[in-house]
């Protein structure tokens, strides 16, 4: 039976999205590679580093950048600019993710990152390439190594359930979230990061069965992403999952554009930790 260490301490983990060589919050389920289109609900005049400073002045470490670009893309180049830029600002401080592979991945935690995000290199016909999965881990160590499980519910299938998405979010695999599949994933992972996509960007809600279902898990570090747009939604989310979900809030936040004060947020995470 694995050895897992209870993790019951909710944490604010600050996000930097960069799309098209600019920090944007996104409605996430928009988003194509085709064009390197999305909806944009915030689109910041400052960069990436501008951030990454800020985060660091005030000692909040964890938090994710995401880039949102294939690595195909005109714009690749400019979002992975940006990208450094900031792991520079704050070496140590943030994780890294996009386009990661067993390949690149060192370049990234020489840039600064803390560690690297990686879902669709590890998935291959829709299912868990347990190979390359295990090439990550001996390419960068499973202390450096985060798992995104973002997901989207699926109600068209015989097993009705969240099934991660690859791809920028744009393709489902046949790989259904459940506590099973989370202890098996977590041998190879330091954390897992959950964006539920359906209501990432909407600032409508959190999404509930899977919020609990993530809380009720919580054998490591798992950072929930999408709709929290409100100190209810914070209070939601920290009952259903027992104070263990760390939480990432974007759009909602005074930071990019939304109703909620940043410095609030950091004020009741920090009164839920004491």
């Amino acid at each position: 039976m694995p050895v897992f260490r209870e993790w019951k301490s909710m944490e604010f983990r600050p996000c930097i999205d960069i799309h098209n060589g600019k920090v944007k919050q996104i409605v996430g389920s928009s988003l194509r590679d085709q064009g390197d289109m999305a909806e944009e609900n915030f689109v910041s005049g400052q960069d990436a580093a501008f951030y990454a400073k800020m985060y660091r002045k005030m000692g909040i470490s964890g938090g994710h950048i995401i880039l949102l670009n294939a690595k195909d893309s005109p714009c690749y180049e400019k979002t992975k600019e940006q990208a450094l830029n900031a792991l520079n600002a704050y070496p140590g401080g943030l994780q890294v993710g996009g386009g990661i592979t067993d390949q690149n991945a060192a370049e990234f935690l020489q840039a600064g990152a803390s560690a690297v995000i990686v879902t669709s290199f590890v998935f291959r016909d829709g299912r868990i390439d347990y190979g390359r999965l295990e090439r990550l881990v001996q390419a960068v160590g499973k202390e450096h190594l985060v798992l995104d499980l973002s997901c989207r519910f699926r109600s068209d299938v015989t097993e009705a359930g969240y099934y991660i998405v690859t791809d920028r979010w744009q393709k489902f695999t046949k790989e259904r979230v459940t506590p099973e599949l989370l202890d098996r994933l977590s041998q190879s992972c330091n954390e897992f990061l959950v964006h539920a996509v359906d209501v990432e960007g909407r600032s409508k809600g959190i999404e509930k069965p899977l919020a609990k279902l993530l809380g009720d898990w919580g054998r490591i570090p798992v950072t929930y992403a999408g709709g929290v747009h409100s100190f209810e939604d914070l209070n939601l989310l920290a009952e259903l999952g027992n104070n263990r979900l760390n939480v990432t809030i974007g759009s909602a936040l005074d930071l990019f554009g939304g109703p909620m004060s940043f410095e609030q947020v950091i004020a009741y995470i920090k009164e839920r930790r004491t």
